[in-house]
């Protein structure tokens, strides 16, 4: 149950993404939203099998962005990874260490791709980056990715709740 509450979560952070949220204009350059969701499960889990999700969230991400293919794989995977490292060494549940890993993970997209940019188009790409939009996602991502975890959480927290009361409610039903 756990991957279909996931991957509701996904789409519908896709689709708030790609579709609504670009028709705002304090949101039409906003910072990927899918972090939340890597983040989360970065957090909450030390599984391998949270590649696989990040490979089918970035590979989603990479097929309908105009960046260049396994962008956002290798972007979510790097931010899996610094998480994993982190929660070694830093205690995970403080305010302090999500806010951090928030504002590292936009600057590792933008890193990422201002680096695919030079790698396209040479010096004079870095020159002429918008580092205005850097800033932006930085910010937007520092005051929104620290509550949508807590709300992930939340909402994760009541999808158990729920698929809980209503197995226990199909049991009864099956038994009487």
């Amino acid at each position: 149950m756990n991957i279909f509450f996931f991957t509701l979560l996904t789409l519908t952070l896709f689709i708030l993404q790609t579709i609504i949220l670009p028709s705002f204009f304090w949101f039409s350059q906003c910072f990927d939203l899918l972090i939340i969701v890597i983040l989360y499960l970065s957090l909450i889990s030390n599984r391998h099998s949270i590649l696989f999700a990040i490979f089918f969230i970035g590979s989603m991400m990479d097929s309908t962005s105009g960046v260049p293919f396994f962008y956002h794989i290798f972007s979510y995977l790097w931010i899996y990874i610094i998480v994993q490292v982190a929660k070694q060494l830093l205690f995970q549940r403080s305010l302090i260490f999500v806010l951090i890993i928030s504002i590292v993970s936009v600057l590792i997209q933008q890193g990422l791709l201002l680096l695919c940019v030079f790698v396209q188009q040479g010096n004079n790409a870095i020159a002429g980056f918008d580092y205005g939009i850097l800033i932006r996602q930085a910010f937007w991502g520092l005051i929104f990715i620290p509550p949508g975890i807590w709300f992930v959480n939340v909402c994760r927290q009541n999808w158990i709740f729920f698929v809980t009361r209503l197995k226990k409610q199909l049991i009864r039903k099956c038994r009487g």
